[in-house]
């Protein structure tokens, strides 16, 4: 199993080296009395005190590179090389969210929200920050070999979260996996920008000179209805058919640019984040990863045509006209209406409200028509 924390010896070196590079600063800044250049005397001077000397390194960032080049404390180059890794931090309010079996998961409170693989130093943070999650913290992220850790210092908000909020920021998790991937390196290696790279191409080779956006629609629905045959449903090929013919009648049409693979994952990819695909609650389900797998492309070229999708026609989760037919009648989007200044779900309206908002096209069918209850299975 993959260590949750540092060895003794990385974490003897990080304090070392934190406690050479804080002295510094205190030294430069005079923010307390005293000095604490070996580890000892670091940890054994209160947190509050550190909390200080930490605050002020960080507000004048550039002590970290004066300390590199003046190097007091006569590190090796390895050792400055961490040093100086550690202007890339990341500072902030952070949820600690989930215990994984390689780090926990920190999520970054302010947009954009991102995920952070962290490990912890000597002690689990089971038992720093408590078994039981979310809590929101502030602290320090760091850099040392490859790997993220936190600075020894976390202020815990005394804050505890219903049921809603937890909710909400299991969607924003899975949100940001999607789009980032859980970032386990600093600076970070940033999946988007290699995206943004890759995305501009424009050579029709691409898509094998193909010119006309409905030939190139034609040859991927050809793709998703393969795909949706084999691992989905008809409902599915049906939506991403329509999606597929979307994109195809956009003038410019994004389609004569980039990979055919590329855009059948995209398609397939926005409407299975639509409609919870990646849920194992739901039936068919599989995570959107294996999408890409499928189509042999990489993970980030992937999420990176859903957001393109989904930014080009502003398609939500349990968005109405995205929706699986068979689920119409659970996804509450589709039933609320406006009715003399209230907001009222159709499906429990009386009929003759129901055939006006189905002749103004509001709602896909009569509910009072299918003989049954509206939260009876379809």
């Amino acid at each position: 199993m993959p260590p949750t924390h540092l060895s003794f010896g990385e974490g003897m070196l990080f304090y070392k080296l934190y406690a050479a590079l804080c002295s510094y600063a205190n030294g430069k800044l005079n923010v307390v009395q005293g000095q604490f250049s070996d580890p000892e005397q670091f940890t054994s001077v209160p947190p509050e005190i550190r909390l200080k000397v930490r605050d002020a390194l960080y507000a004048q960032p550039e002590l970290i590179d004066q300390f590199v080049q003046e190097n007091p404390a006569q590190f090796p180059a390895e050792d400055l090389a961490i040093v100086a890794s550690w202007k890339h931090a990341v500072i902030g309010d952070f949820y600690v969210f989930r215990y994984l079996k390689q780090y926990a998961v920190f999520l970054k409170a302010e947009a954009p929200m991102k995920a952070y693989g962290v490990l912890a130093l000597a002690t689990p943070f089971e038992e720093v920050v408590g078994a039981y999650l979310p809590v929101l913290v502030k602290g320090v992220l760091l850099p040392i070999n490859g790997r993220i850790i936190y600075d020894g210092l976390l202020s815990t908000y005394r804050i505890t979260f219903g049921p809603g909020i937890k909710r909400s920021l299991n969607a924003d998790f899975k949100r940001t996996k999607e789009t980032y991937g859980i970032i386990t390196s600093l600076p970070e290696a940033s999946a988007p920008s290699v995206v943004k790279k890759k995305a501009p191409r424009k050579k029709s080779a691409a898509i094998g000179g193909l010119t006309d956006p409905k030939a190139v629609m034609n040859i991927l629905v050809e793709l998703t209805d393969a795909f949706c045959g084999e691992h989905l449903n008809g409902e599915y090929a049906d939506l991403c058919r329509k999606l597929a013919a979307a994109l195809a009648r956009k003038r410019p049409s994004p389609l004569l640019r980039g990979k055919l693979e590329a855009w059948a994952c995209g398609i397939i990819r926005t409407i299975g984040w639509a409609n919870f695909l990646h849920d194992p609650s739901q039936t068919p389900h599989m995570k959107l990863y294996s999408i890409d797998e499928a189509f042999g492309i990489a993970e980030s070229t992937g999420a990176a045509k859903l957001k393109e999708i989904r930014t080009m026609f502003r398609i939500l989760q349990l968005d109405p006209k995205w929706t699986l037919p068979s689920r119409l009648g659970d996804n509450p989007r589709v039933w609320m209406a406006s009715v003399n200044g209230f907001i009222i779900d159709l499906r429990y309206a009386p009929r003759e409200l129901q055939v006006q908002a189905f002749q103004n096209g509001l709602i896909p069918y009569i509910p009072a028509d299918r003989g049954k209850a509206p939260d009876e299975d379809e």
